[in-house]
């Protein structure tokens, strides 16, 4: 299995102020309408990528997320089928890449099938395959407040255009802002 942790120290990875927002959650039912609002601005081809340790609200967002896409599928996390299709008005995927054995492993699954199709893509553990992400994308850290165990820190880096749009619209709902 890869290593996991939740130093993300790779280029491709470092924070800017370029965009960048951070919400501060502190229970997962936050967690959720955060991720509702995120998803009622997501369309076609949008490509979510999203890292954090484990219990950190990964699948909380994404629940968030699939119901802001008006979805009426139940969210789980695909941690062992690796992929969770849902419906909607756009096709959702949802990846889950925590036991993703080796980097090919995401050749075999025909991972550009999915981040490049007319769907949206949720991604949870990105890191772990920062070579096979597309230059553009949405990138969510989820970091635990290890004095608070219900606290959670989640930052937005938006890579291009199309996500740093999403990011100055999420920032300017009137329930979001803190």
């Amino acid at each position: 299995m890869l290593a996991r942790d939740n130093t993300l120290n790779n280029k491709f990875f470092k924070n800017n102020d370029n965009g960048k927002f951070t919400f501060i959650s502190n229970n997962p039912e936050k967690t959720v309408c955060l991720g509702i609002e995120l998803g009622n601005l997501l369309q076609a081809g949008d490509l979510i990528a999203i890292n954090g340790a484990l219990g950190a609200g990964k699948t909380s967002l994404i629940k968030g997320i699939v119901k802001g896409l008006k979805s009426p599928d139940i969210v789980t996390s695909p941690t062992f089928s690796i992929i969770n299709e849902y419906s909607s008005t756009v096709p959702i995927f949802h990846f889950d890449l925590y036991r993703i054995n080796k980097l090919e492993d995401i050749e075999e699954l025909g991972y550009e099938e999915y981040f490049y199709s007319q769907g949206v893509t949720l991604i949870e553990w990105a890191e772990i395959i920062i070579s096979y992400l597309p230059e553009e994308l949405l990138l969510i850290n989820i970091y635990m407040d290890l004095n608070n165990i219900s606290t959670r820190k989640i930052s937005f880096e938006p890579k291009g255009e199309r996500y740093k749009k999403i990011v100055k619209e999420l920032k300017a709902i009137e329930c979001i802002r803190n």
